[in-house]
């Protein structure tokens, strides 16, 4: 608190963030998705820009390592936090403890419920329209399964509401109809792989199309398709390599594109600014929300891109991937494949 008082003041004469170092503390919930290296990678360049210092914390997907893990953050005397929470509500003791010592917290990617954190994300229930618009281009008839994310997450019920604005009016016309429905705990792909081989099991294999919530489920969903010998439209989320590889090939119709090289970027900007003294509201992009059961945040959303065959360029001519990558196995495939 002392740091950051003392950095205001010195802002306030002129001088940058860099003046005095910051600590900038990052609990990870864990390293488990592809993308989070990358996230981490931008929060790193971000901070280092600003002449502040990074440190961090894997809770291993652990709740509880979770607690542990921010303790031990505060006691290296950070001046923000950034959370990926592994459950949002085990964590709001650590948001309590981190606001007793006056560090401001980045609810990042994920919701905590807590009116005293700043959160940060793309717009999920609009990545959950991206995914169901994809599948039902694909399959505008049929039955379909829906595999969610983990139920400590709450971006799993944002993702699942977007998906049924999109499907709904094709459910009451009886153009579809859900014949199988599972959340993935931790968002593991051999959980989704487990909970597909069963909805398979039980419906006799008359799947005609699966919108899963994340390329990990969808890897999962996939892979219990093939061992079936079927090919269904399958929906995703993070433009993990892999994932964008099997949209090349065909085996996935959508991975909604979230650079996580500008969430990274934000959140580094975010936390320096907020660390500095700042005000929620006063940074860029930010607005009020309200989340579905009634907490009034402070909170700023990206914009997702949903990738498929017909603009896989996007993601290679943005340096996300290479196209040797993206093109493994891909013969006579869509552009820049072919």
């Amino acid at each position: 608190m002392k740091k950051t008082l003392l950095l205001a003041a010195t802002m306030a004469l002129g001088y940058t963030t860099s003046a005095l170092a910051l600590t900038v503390g990052v609990s990870w919930s864990n390293f488990q998705e592809e993308r989070w290296k990358t996230d981490e990678a931008a929060i790193k360049a971000a901070l280092d820009a600003a002449g502040a210092n990074y440190v961090s914390a894997d809770a291993q997907s652990s709740a509880a390592k979770q607690l542990s893990d921010i303790e031990s953050l505060m006691a290296q005397n950070v001046d923000a936090l950034i959370v990926l929470a592994q459950d949002t509500q085990a964590i709001i003791p650590a948001v309590q403890a981190a606001a007793d010592e006056g560090i401001p917290v980045i609810a990042y990617d994920r919701l905590i419920e807590d009116p005293r954190a700043f959160y940060l994300t793309f717009d999920n229930v609009e990545v959950g329209r991206m995914q169901a618009r994809a599948v039902l281009a694909a399959a505008p008839s049929g039955n379909y399964v829906m595999i969610k994310g983990s139920p400590t997450d709450p971006n799993a019920d944002f993702l699942r509401g977007g998906q049924q604005e999109v499907l709904q009016a094709a459910i009451d016309s009886g153009a579809i109809k859900i014949v199988g429905e599972a959340y993935t705990d931790g968002w593991l792909p051999a959980n989704a792989q487990r909970n597909m081989e069963q909805i398979l099991t039980a419906q006799n294999n008359m799947v005609d199309a699966v919108v899963a919530s994340n390329d990990g489920t969808a890897g999962g969903a996939i892979a219990a398709l093939t061992a079936q010998g079927m090919v269904v439209p399958v929906s995703g989320q993070d433009g993990d390599h892999a994932a964008l590889n099997r949209v090349a090939l065909g085996t996935q119709t959508v991975s909604v594109w979230k650079d996580s090289r500008d969430l990274g970027r934000a959140a580094a900007e975010i936390a320096v600014a907020l660390a500095g003294g700042a005000m929620g509201a006063d940074i860029e992009g930010a607005a009020s929300w309200t989340s579905p059961s009634g907490t009034v945040m402070t909170a700023r959303f990206l914009a997702p891109l949903p990738i498929t065959r017909d603009n896989l360029a996007a993601v290679v001519d943005a340096g996300w991937i290479t196209k040797e990558a993206l093109c493994q196995g891909v013969t006579a495939g869509p552009a820049p494949c072919n």
